[in-house]
């Protein structure tokens, strides 16, 4: 989330990922960078245990988030 901030902050477009669980987190890191309304992509949680065929759809699901996120602004 920082790093998507600061990307932003310096002019280059970003999305961060965050997963479901961290949702709140992520919130509060954008609220502390200065950017409390910054939007990002969600990916269901958990990672680390999904089947490749899952991570695909995981992965395309984000895509698309991420689409609509960049060409929002």
């Amino acid at each position: 989330m920082h790093d998507a901030i600061s990307l932003e902050k310096a002019g280059i477009p970003a999305v961060a990922v965050i997963t479901s669980e961290f949702v709140d987190s992520a919130k509060i890191m954008a609220k502390w960078c200065g950017i409390s309304e910054y939007a990002f992509a969600i990916v269901g949680h958990p990672i680390s245990s999904a089947s490749d065929a899952e991570l695909e759809e995981k992965a395309r699901e984000v895509l698309v988030q991420s689409e609509q996120l960049l060409f929002q602004r």
